[in-house]
């Protein structure tokens, strides 16, 4: 290999190193800036801290794995909300195969504030959001994050129309569910 060739090749490595670190800490930026959702996600998906810890960094895992692919066709918390979901549902289906999932361990460590009344609205709303199913759970929890109708729908392939209806109905049911626990 010549001196002209070793050059060359330094030079491509060093292009691409660079490439890889700069995606790298993009990436980085990206979970950081939009780690509540993942948190949510994790949240709502399982039923103790440890499988919470555990889930959040299957998505971080799949979301590296896929973000080569995000185009930039829609906003960029959208793609993040359907691979989490689509993650925490398919883990979701495999531990429910070989666990049965009776009891709820919630446990709520993340910005809330010291207010005793309010810890228990949401510890009990979690609980509450936790009992549904898989898509009307997904729904909720985008429409926390305030997540307009047409990015809700877009995430679990409905109309916009078919969103606002699920939404307003399970706005009644987790009414109806949170009266009946409280």
């Amino acid at each position: 290999m010549t001196v002209h060739n070793q050059q060359i090749i330094i030079i491509f490595v060093n292009y691409y190193t660079s490439i890889l670190i700069s995606r790298e800490k993009e990436f980085a930026q990206l979970i950081k800036d939009n780690q509540g959702l993942i948190i949510k996600v994790s949240r709502l998906y399982t039923n103790s801290l440890e499988d919470e810890e555990d889930l959040f960094q299957e998505i971080v895992l799949q979301l590296w794995r896929s973000y080569d692919s995000f185009k930039g066709n829609s906003k960029i918390s959208t793609w993040m909300y359907r691979v989490a979901l689509n993650t925490a549902i398919t883990l979701f289906r495999k531990k429910s195969k070989s666990l049965p999932t009776n009891e709820l361990d919630i446990n709520h460590r993340d910005f809330i504030e010291d207010d005793d009344e309010k810890h228990q609205q949401v510890s009990l709303l979690y609980t509450v959001i936790k009992t549904l199913p898989n898509v009307e759970r997904a729904i909720v929890t985008m429409y926390l994050d305030d997540l307009p109708y047409k990015d809700i729908a877009e995430n679990l392939g409905i109309t916009e129309v078919n969103a606002r209806v699920k939404m307003n109905r399970l706005k009644k049911t987790l009414k109806e569910q949170m009266e009946k626990y409280a």
